[in-house]
């Protein structure tokens, strides 16, 4: 299966996903939210690196829109099995949450 590295970290398209649905369903205020997002995730993820995913997205989009970075220029069905649509989205919800 194809996997995205964040620096260091491997992670599949579904664990992205469930990443991504988790931080939906368990938002700040909830307790223990890290290790609730680690056990949707699955794959072995502990707290900690979801907490260190989350943050790297987030430093990741604060140098995007800072100009420091330009927007990636994914392509669709690229190397890390991802599509450009994805990767956006995800910034995008990153942004919101």
């Amino acid at each position: 299966m194809a996997s995205s590295s964040v620096r260091g970290s491997s992670w599949t398209p579904q664990q992205n996903k469930q990443f991504e649905q988790a931080l939906a369903r368990f938002d700040r205020d909830t307790p223990d939210r890290w290790q609730n997002v680690a056990r949707a995730v699955g794959g072995g993820k502990s707290a900690e690196e979801v907490k260190r995913h989350y943050n790297i997205l987030l430093e990741d989009l604060r140098r995007i829109e800072s100009g420091r970075v330009p927007v990636p220029n994914y392509r669709s069905g690229g190397s890390n099995g991802s599509t450009a649509e994805e990767e956006e989205r995800l910034l995008r919800f990153l942004k919101l949450h």
